[in-house]
C-alpha cells in the first residue's frame, strides 16, 4: 500500500516537473526524458532500481531528503540518478547506450 509521505513527493515532483504521477503498477512519474521511482523506505531502494531497469528514459530515484545519501550509495556505478523531495538533482543518470 502507498504510504502518504510517498503519494506527497509523487505529487510535488510530477508538478515540478509538469508531468503525471502514475500510482499504478509502473514509474511514478513519467516525462519525456526522465523516468522517476519515489521511494521512501531505505530497504526498497533495490525495488526502484528493478522498477526503472528497463526504461529507455534517464531514471532517477526521488527520496525524501533523509534518505539522500542511502540513495546514493545504492546507486554508486550504476545508470539511476537521484533526487530529492523537491526534484533537485543530486546525482545525475545516464540514458542507456
Amino acid at each position: 500500500m502507498e504510504s502518504r509521505k510517498h503519494k506527497e513527493i509523487a505529487i510535488a515532483i510530477a508538478r515540478i516537473k509538469g508531468a503525471d504521477y502514475y500510482s499504478d503498477k509502473g514509474v511514478d512519474i513519467r516525462t519525456n526524458k526522465q523516468a522517476i521511482e519515489v521511494e521512501v523506505d531505505k530497504n526498497s531502494l533495490g525495488l526502484a532500481k528493478q522498477q526503472l531497469a528497463g526504461t529507455t528514459r534517464v531514471p532517477y530515484i526521488a527520496v525524501p531528503n533523509n534518505l539522500v545519501k542511502n540513495a546514493v550509495e545504492a546507486a554508486k556505478g550504476t545508470r539511476f540518478g537521484v533526487m530529492n523531495e523537491r526534484a533537485r538533482i543530486i546525482k545525475r543518470g545516464r540514458s542507456k547506450s
